[in-house]
């Protein structure tokens, strides 16, 4: 089974990397800007996607200036200046949307991470900045009963966060 898995896994990231190759480019961009300027870059995750937010303060590599951002709560201490990505399962996730929401109406550019979903209302990806798509449809592996489980989500977005962090660190070494 671990063997079909890491086939499957593989077969996941690489799809991210050619299809969102762009995309993380043009968020590393964004990102970076934080960086260039006096800002932050804050980080919303739901879920599981918080191991990114612990990947990101607590490594050993953290990312510049990275901070957490726990909710709605906390958007007051978010200004002009700092940049924020936003990371969920999928592109309707009412809290990541809220987030967004209020991000757009204080305009404070945005990335979101998260799987293109069919759902009710405004989706996540159609007010970010830029969005990167998980690619995570569903479970990897098959059960007997023709299901399917194994939904690595948050090693995809660890996956696409590496992808940021390296391009956001290139960017910064050429400024």
């Amino acid at each position: 089974m671990l063997k079909m898995f890491t086939t499957q896994l593989t077969g996941l990231l690489k799809k991210i990397q050619d299809k969102e190759d762009l995309s993380i480019e043009d968020g590393a961009r964004l990102l970076a800007q934080a960086l260039i300027g006096d800002g932050h870059i804050f980080i919303y995750a739901a879920d599981e996607l918080t191991a990114v937010q612990a990947e990101a303060i607590h490594s050993k590599e953290p990312l510049q200036r990275a901070r957490v951002l726990e909710g709605l709560a906390q958007l007051d201490q978010v200004t002009v200046a700092d940049r924020v990505l936003i990371l969920a399962r999928t592109t309707h996730d009412d809290r990541a949307v809220a987030i967004g929401k209020a991000l757009e109406e204080k305009g404070i550019p945005f990335v979101s991470v998260a799987t293109l979903d069919e759902g009710e209302g405004e989706p996540l990806n159609d007010i970010a900045h830029a969005h990167i798509d998980l690619q995570l449809k569903k479970g990897l592996l098959p059960d007997e009963e023709g299901n399917r489980y194994g939904y690595p989500a948050s090693m995809a977005a660890l996956y696409v966060y590496y992808g940021l962090k390296f391009t956001i660190d290139e960017i910064m070494e050429e400024y």
